[in-house]
């Protein structure tokens, strides 16, 4: 019985952690990360430091889509953030709702 709630335990957690991979494969495969990371800054800001800045923002996922798909600048320093046209409004709200997820 142990064994089994276990298990069931190792799969939920698993499976909990699906998402979070994924949407972390899509923010690579659309070129996120050519400028970003989680943890760190690189060309923009890293995305724990995107999701405390809009932390209890209600629009900001809606402003960041936005940011995602036409680009945009001035919130982060002088260099501006390019339009990345390749990636649809779809995969842009699942990238930003998992970035507003990072602590």
């Amino acid at each position: 019985m142990k064994r089994l709630i276990t298990a069931g335990i190792l799969l939920a957690a698993a499976v909990a952690a699906l998402p979070a991979m994924a949407n972390a494969d899509l923010a690579k495969a659309k070129n996120c990360m050519a400028c970003h990371a989680v943890a760190s800054k690189l060309v923009g800001p890293s995305y724990k430091d995107v999701a405390a800045k809009y932390a209890g923002q209600k629009d900001a996922e809606a402003r960041l889509v936005t940011k995602v798909i036409k680009g945009g600048s001035g919130v982060w320093g002088p260099l501006a953030m390019p339009p990345s046209p390749q990636v649809s409004e779809a995969d842009a709200h699942t990238i930003v709702k998992w970035i507003l997820e990072q602590k």
